[in-house]
């Protein structure tokens, strides 16, 4: 690995979930030695900056510097003060829809990274996050009750247009077909 540093950056960002050393090794190419060596490297360069790496259990997560806890408490009350942005309303309706979905499946379908519009929808209480049965290592994301009081629903399938559209298929990821040789 070239740059093994950049390599662990990226995956903790993109994966935005708690990840562990061995999970990283392996992603990586690398022993889980390289990986404690390079994490804590990382730690010494993020010194006084923005980010940080969060450790519990074994896990690894990128996270903001307690030091700007004031700033971000800021941002995130502003942002449940205002209406939902149009990046909440598109992941919320995806999940309303179509869930529930692992955080993959609904980036598959929006495109982008959805770790902090998901986050924001959590703490809103508009989704609610559960173990995925057939992958221990993630979530599915679904709809909570939070969401059908705030919308004025008794249950989802009063939503427009919903059995037309959960009727719809949209592959995402392991389902989509693999390519014949």
């Amino acid at each position: 690995m070239t740059n093994l540093k950049s390599a662990i950056e990226s995956v903790l960002f993109v994966y935005g979930e708690p990840m562990s050393a061995e999970k990283l090794a392996k992603i990586c190419h690398v022993s889980k030695s390289e990986i404690q060596a390079a994490l804590e490297a990382l730690r010494g360069e993020y010194k006084g900056r923005g980010i940080v790496i969060l450790e519990k259990d074994g896990q690894f997560q990128l996270g903001t510097n307690p030091q700007n806890a004031d700033i971000i408490k800021e941002l995130t009350k502003s942002e449940f003060s205002e209406e939902l942005t149009k990046a909440g309303l598109e992941t919320l309706t995806i999940v309303a829809y179509k869930g529930p979905l692992t955080r993959a499946q609904i980036e598959f379908v929006r495109g982008v990274n959805s770790s902090f519009t998901l986050r924001n929808l959590l703490l809103r209480g508009l989704v609610e996050r559960i173990d995925n049965p057939k992958d221990l290592r993630s979530y599915l994301y679904r709809i909570s009750f939070d969401f059908l009081k705030h919308f004025g629903f008794i249950k989802i399938e009063e939503l427009p247009g919903y059995e037309e559209f959960k009727k719809e298929k949209i592959e995402v990821l392991e389902e989509s077909p693999r390519p014949v040789n």
